[in-house]
């Protein structure tokens, strides 16, 4: 998932190239917030509601998944 901040104070998250969601306002400001002081994968794949398994702390601990 990736985000795209516009000079208008919306945020726009896309998944492979398609919308998922739009924010706007102070959800917008929010989540710019939440995202420069988390992850950004995990931050925007729970406010579009993509967080659904749980696990996705533990994958990234893996040792596959360290980079």
């Amino acid at each position: 998932m990736t985000y795209e901040q516009h000079t208008c104070g919306t945020v726009r998250i896309t998944h492979h190239g398609r919308p998922a969601t739009t924010l706007n306002g102070p959800r917008a400001a929010r989540f710019l917030a939440e995202v420069e002081t988390s992850d950004p994968q995990l931050v925007t794949a729970r406010w579009t509601g993509n967080y659904k398994r749980g696990n996705e702390r533990t994958a990234r601990d893996h040792p596959r998944n360290r980079g």
